[in-house]
């Protein structure tokens, strides 16, 4: 290795490691650090590598390539495939990295950046070795127990919506780690069922994934350029790690598992509720009568304050309060889907409001004012207000069959 490469190495953390004839060079950077970048598109152009490795999947580095992806969303299928959550997710991680590139001048994932640049530059492979975003995501949120997952996105968009200005010490945090371990630092490091799939996992699959280049023989110096807080992780998992890497890889990339509870949980759900409205009705009609109106009022009534509380058109909210009672007896369909299409069919996304998704979404207003995020905050609130209205409606029809009510 050149004085130059070495010089250049002296100046950010980094880790040798050799996998046969493949020599890798695991380059911890910064997230946050200009002089990273610099490092990297340096390194890069001395001819040293062969290939270049980033901490990026397909969604993340089509992002950095092209800014404007969001405005190609269909949101219609996104909607209806369930994927609303994790794009609203998605966009509060931008909103977390826009607000920090307002306040503090500086360019969250410049290094990345730099590292795909600079191996097109110069003739060399790109290898996107980091897990993909979004299953991330979702495997992170089934790891959580079930009662911790407020708490987990409500952090998440209380980030968003913040007014206050984000702390020194979070940049220094940035600087030893990446974007979701800031994000999610705090439960992270509480809870270990956090950590495994948002870091011991992609440590593992990054260090499978380079495992899977040196296994070709096409690679022979491999510059892998990834966040500080991946090195020591993606070190060990290489040295010990016996496990094929095809194997690793196919077992972490799996979807996480649905709920453990039987799919007919919500089936019998529905059939305990009905079966206490056929009681109330054979005891008297007018019980019958009452536990319908409340069953009607209480979960249409959440539904629409979801609505409302998301600046819904006044049709999308009648649409929420008639068809939560109705869609909350049916599995198969939620209150957020209905809601979200008539809000679609309602105020349709200008091309204006994709252009400026991302950069609307950085403050609380924006969320509300731009038609697209605006859809996501339908499909969220009267999905939440349709679930409470299903326990508190639930729990006053026995009330009314077990309590003071029954007669």
């Amino acid at each position: 290795m050149t004085n130059t490469v070495e010089q250049l190495l002296a100046k950010e953390p980094h880790r040798q490691i050799r996998i046969g004839e493949t020599e890798i060079t695991l380059l911890g950077t910064a997230h946050v650090s200009p002089a990273s970048a610099r490092t990297v598109a340096d390194l890069i152009a001395s001819g040293a590598f062969d290939t270049v490795a980033v901490e990026l999947c397909m969604s993340r580095q089509r992002a950095i390539v092209d800014p404007e992806a969001m405005s190609k969303l269909d949101l219609f299928s996104v909607v209806r495939s369930g994927q609303a959550p994790m794009v609203a997710a998605s966009l509060a991680l931008g909103a977390y990295q826009q607000r920090l590139a307002d306040q503090y001048g500086i360019e969250p994932g410049a290094e990345m950046r730099a590292a795909i640049h600079g191996a097109l530059d110069n003739g060399l492979p790109l290898a996107l070795i980091d897990r993909e975003i979004g299953l991330t995501l979702r495997r992170a949120y089934r790891a959580v127990p079930w009662w911790q997952r407020m708490g987990l996105i409500g952090g998440l968009f209380a980030s968003v919506m913040s007014r206050e200005q984000i702390a020194e010490a979070e940049i220094e945090r940035l600087k030893e780690g990446d974007m979701l371990e800031s994000t999610f630092s705090e439960f992270a490091e509480q809870s270990r069922e956090l950590y495994l799939p948002l870091i011991d996992e992609r440590d593992r699959y990054m260090a499978a994934h380079l495992r899977k280049l040196a296994a070709t023989g096409r690679h022979q110096r491999i510059l892998a350029v990834v966040g500080a807080g991946h090195l020591k992780g993606i070190e060990n998992y290489v040295a010990l790690d016996r496990q094929e890497p095809e194997d690793i890889l196919r077992q972490l990339e799996q979807s996480p598992p649905k709920a453990r509870w039987p799919k007919y949980i919500p089936w019998v759900v529905v059939g305990i509720i009905l079966t206490g409205f056929v009681i109330g009705f054979t005891r008297n009609a007018e019980l019958g009568l009452q536990m319908v109106l409340d069953w009607i009022m209480i979960n249409g009534g959440l539904a629409a304050i979801g609505a409302t509380i998301a600046l819904a058109h006044p049709v999308t909210i009648v649409t929420a309060a008639l068809a939560a009672p109705l869609t909350s007896l049916n599995p198969t369909i939620g209150v957020g889907f209905v809601a979200a299409a008539v809000e679609l069919y309602m105020r349709k996304p200008q091309v204006g409001d994709f252009a400026t998704l991302r950069r609307d979404t950085t403050s609380p207003r924006g969320w509300w004012r731009n038609r697209v995020s605006r859809v996501l905050l339908v499909f969220l609130l009267t999905t939440l207000g349709s679930a409470m209205g299903t326990y508190i409606g639930g729990a006053r029809i026995f009330g009314h069959l077990f309590g003071s009510g029954a007669s």
